[in-house]
């Protein structure tokens, strides 16, 4: 188990001076299960944060990887597997800007999936927290693995994507009871794919009732979604205007950026115990 994260001064400065600490906080994006639009998601939130942060986005998935091809980086040479492997290349290899974003994709090859050491995620996300203000780690679909549970172990926080079913709900909580020991609080949830209003003030209160965090907003089922991932594009790049762009930039004014100390932060990754497979 890990040791409680600290709670870090906000207001804390270099050498007692005027010059304050760079300040950061890392997200992991979770669903406990597959086709809730994590990936769309992370990428939507990590678009509407930096409108006002500077966000790095991570392919934390490292066996199903597939943001690459939600960030037109499919022809990329170097990726987080590459970073993983002993002797890899360096962490900054892999970060490449797009839509004002810096983001870290991850391979595809189940080749190279298998000759990663996922444990390397914890130096990569640290030397990552130097030179941000927000992490957001897209994590993979089930708990399933240490590869899978690792991003929600490093993060501060969880935001849990959900679709407006009963069994979306049961994987989620299941996140947030894996999350909850090892420290990791709930930033909130997500309903996604949303069809239907009915289903949601259905399942809406339950939500409230189990989950610690907010819900952030509800986004529509929506063609656009569909067309930007036929178009290798964020959505909020290919659709800005579209409701479900809206919804994520309401997900955004909901959700409370708190700022950790990046050295601390860092150490903490560096330091983390990766646990067993669930």
């Amino acid at each position: 188990m890990l040791s409680p994260k600290p709670v870090v001064d906000t207001n804390v400065f270099i050498g007692g001076g005027t010059t304050p600490v760079h300040m950061v906080e890392a997200f992991a994006v979770a669903s406990g299960k597959g086709g809730t639009g994590k990936t769309t998601s992370t990428l939507a939130l990590g678009m509407a944060l930096s409108e006002e942060y500077d966000v790095t986005v991570v392919d934390a998935d490292m066996g199903m990887a597939n943001l690459l091809f939600h960030a037109d980086l499919e022809a990329v040479e170097t990726t987080l597997h590459d970073v993983l492997v002993d002797g890899g290349a360096p962490v900054e290899a892999a970060v490449y800007e797009r839509h004002g974003l810096s983001v870290v994709p991850c391979g595809t090859s189940l080749a190279d999936f298998a000759a990663a050491d996922p444990t390397r995620l914890r130096d990569v996300v640290a030397t990552l927290a130097a030179d941000t203000d927000v992490i957001l780690l897209d994590s993979a679909a089930t708990l399933s693995s240490r590869a899978a549970v690792l991003p929600v172990v490093l993060a501060d926080r969880v935001v849990v994507v959900l679709e407006p079913t009963i069994p979306s709900l049961s994987d989620g909580l299941k996140v947030q009871e894996y999350a909850t020991s090892y420290d990791t609080g709930t930033a909130g949830i997500l309903f996604n794919k949303v069809r239907d209003d009915d289903a949601i003030a259905r399942i809406a209160p339950k939500a409230e009732r189990y989950f610690e965090g907010p819900t952030l907003a509800t986004v529509p089922e929506s063609h656009e979604v569909r067309a930007a991932r036929r178009a290798g594009r964020p959505l909020l790049a290919h659709a800005p205007a579209s409701e479900a762009a809206a919804a994520y930039r309401e997900a955004v004014r909901t959700l409370d950026v708190r700022d950790g100390d990046s050295g601390t932060v860092a150490d903490r990754f560096r330091s983390a115990v990766v646990p067993e497979s669930p």
